[in-house]
């Protein structure tokens, strides 16, 4: 699906400074390189039992990303290799959950990607009930906890979690698109050997130690134009410019909210 693989490509970092909503600091994949976008299916665990997410593998849409919300207990493990397989093998994108997970190393081979807070080695129990496919709150990166709605859209990769409301997907990654733009200036920018003091404008004088300040003084307040400054620039010899994949990945994006 295009606005999937838009998604991807773009990645969590830059539609977190656009809009998206950063699921807590505390998850981590499950094996290095995970990463998906899709559309969120909720689910609501018991403490301590996972028959929820048993249920939502059975019923959620293929392709589909299960949030799993338990309340952040961590004391058993909620995803283990039988729902990692199963999950794989009914097509689900990818599970974020805000406790614990176990048999990391069989997750990690099937290939499944994998966001959760930790693991446990204690099973969970399968008969305590729990919902599906209705709002959770799971923790975020703020004072609030953040709801996820079925239809949302959730990206996720190396640097972390982000929840892209419905309703508001195409207006963040119009932003979106154009952050990626900018950065690709400076990175320009950068490895032709400017400065990200320049760049960026930014005054070091208020560190202390700084031994530049007169040149720096003299510098600020420059007509700034970092488009205009890219073309014809050459990258210093020894500096290779970096991959960051072609920019067609980014550029259009097909499909709706």
């Amino acid at each position: 699906m295009a606005l999937a693989k838009t998604l991807t490509a773009v990645g969590t970092v830059a539609l977190a400074r656009c809009g998206g909503r950063p699921f807590g600091t505390h998850l981590f994949s499950v094996w290095p390189g995970a990463g998906f976008a899709a559309s969120a299916f909720p689910v609501r665990c018991a403490p301590g039992d996972n028959l929820a997410l048993h249920v939502a593998i059975a019923q959620a849409p293929p392709g589909s990303a299960l949030v799993v919300d338990v309340s952040g207990e961590s004391e058993y493990g909620y995803v283990d290799e039988i729902l990692a397989v199963a999950a794989r093998t009914r097509g689900v994108a990818g599970i974020v959950l805000d406790g614990c997970v176990r048999d990391i190393a069989a997750i990690a081979r099937c290939e499944l990607p994998v966001f959760g807070a930790g693991v446990a080695v204690r099973e969970a129990g399968h008969d305590a009930g729990g919902s599906v496919g209705q709002q959770v709150f799971m923790d975020a990166s703020g004072p609030a906890p953040l709801p996820v709605r079925r239809g949302d859209w959730i990206v996720a990769d190396d640097d972390g979690v982000v929840c892209l409301p419905r309703g508001q997907v195409s207006t963040i990654i119009a932003e979106t698109m154009d952050s990626v733009s900018r950065d690709r200036e400076l990175i320009d920018a950068v490895c032709a050997g400017e400065s990200t003091l320049d760049l960026l404008d930014l005054d070091p004088s208020r560190v202390t130690g700084w031994e530049g300040a007169a040149d720096r003084g003299a510098r600020r307040g420059r007509p700034r134009s970092i488009g205009s400054r890219r073309e014809g620039r050459a990258v210093p010899e020894g500096h290779a410019r970096p991959r960051l994949g072609p920019r067609s990945a980014v550029s259009d994006v097909h499909g709706g909210d």
